[in-house]
């Protein structure tokens, strides 16, 4: 069922269901497959004349399942020659590992009953800020849950020698959406760039074909992740505010002042409300979610106590994501980061809390992509 202006429509009622089925393989592995093909077509990859190379390039099994999407170009090279892996890759190996699984296990699986609770009706509890802090959680959920996936991929492949690009940059310290694509599973992200936004024309062709290139190359990353109008409409509103953003440029003049950071939580704010419609079961749903957060309507705060656990964790995640911006606005401080000490103190309490303070194990949610 989906409402617009008041009509309502059974859409689905009126599709053939074969119509609905989705093509085998739409995942990872076939993006990663079409860049090899499409690349070779295009005479920028010259095709690999070992066979085992290729399947190995295809199936390598720490990426395998949810990416990062590793392009042909960068792993074929590697796969020519053995891997010798220093006692430094495997140390920055095991880094990766041991962050990887504290996003995952501390910090995502330990907010998904409270998000979960809350999108399911199995709570009592409701509200403006109620809803802000569960939706402020189930940002830092996917993100850490995705994250920390990628980081255990990119672990797995540095230990047998071979360098996996970066997936996530701290997205949420963005000052613009366009940045924010820059951070966020940036694998996926520029595969959309160079295989659908810049063949359509992308910003070469004036202003007004550079929004319709954004546009269609938005909505075809809605229809990647799920045959759900509210994957639709998470693309819409991160294309609709990525379109103001262009026109009035209205973030570029503030991002050079001494006041940049303030733009850090206004761009959070934007692609926090279009995570309402990734997370939500439907349109109704969604669209009663984004009323409750802007009517300011007032909350009982006992939820802070019945999900304590969650609201340690938010609070930490919160807390890391802000260490982060003082070590990009501090030399004293990213030089105190890269200290060995400092660096095995970190990975030590990772793996301590990954055993002590894991939560209830969750199925990765780009697994279902």
């Amino acid at each position: 069922m989906f409402a617009l202006s008041g009509i309502k429509t059974e859409l689905a009622s009126h599709i053939p269901k074969f119509a609905l089925i989705l093509p085998v393989g739409i995942s990872f592995y076939t993006f990663q497959s079409m860049s090899y093909t499409i690349d070779v077509y295009r005479g920028r990859l010259k095709p690999t004349e070992n066979i085992l190379h290729f399947f190995s390039y295809l199936s390598m099994f720490p990426q395998l399942v949810a990416g990062p999407i590793v392009r042909a170009k960068d792993l074929l090279v590697q796969l020519e020659q053995d891997r010798n892996v220093s006692s430094h890759q495997r140390w920055n190996a095991i880094k990766m590992m041991a962050y990887g699984m504290f996003q995952k296990v501390v910090i995502a699986d330990n907010l998904s009953l409270f998000i979960d609770s809350a999108f399911e009706g199995k709570t009592a509890f409701d509200g403006s800020a109620f809803w802000w802090v569960v939706m402020i959680a189930f940002s830092f959920q996917i993100y850490c849950d995705f994250s920390g996936y990628s980081l255990i991929a990119r672990g797995l492949a540095k230990y047998m020698g071979y360098h996996f690009k970066m997936n996530f940059n701290h997205p949420y310290l963005s000052l613009s959406l366009r940045e924010f694509w820059t951070r966020w599973h940036i694998s996926l992200s520029t595969w959309f760039r160079d295989y659908v936004y810049i063949p359509i024309g992308g910003s070469r062709r004036g202003m007004v074909m550079g929004l319709i290139a954004l546009w269609v190359t938005m909505l075809l990353s809605g229809l990647w992740h799920g045959a759900n109008y509210t994957f639709i409409v998470w693309a819409a509103i991160h294309a609709l505010f990525s379109s103001i953003e262009r026109l009035t440029k209205w973030n570029k003049s503030w991002s050079k002042s001494r006041f940049s950071d303030l733009l850090i939580p206004i761009i959070f704010v934007q692609a926090l409300v279009a995570w309402v419609y990734f997370r939500a079961a439907d349109i109704d749903q969604a669209n009663s979610i984004v009323g409750k957060l802007f009517s300011f309507a007032p909350s009982d705060f006992g939820f802070t106590q019945v999900y304590l656990n969650a609201m340690v964790v938010l609070a930490l995640a919160l807390l890391i994501e802000l260490s982060i911006l003082v070590r990009k606005r501090s030399t004293a401080a990213a030089v105190l980061y890269k200290r060995s000490h400092v660096d095995i103190a970190f990975v030590s309490l990772s793996i301590v809390a990954c055993i002590f303070f894991r939560g209830e194990g969750a199925q990765f949610i780009y697994f279902q992509f």
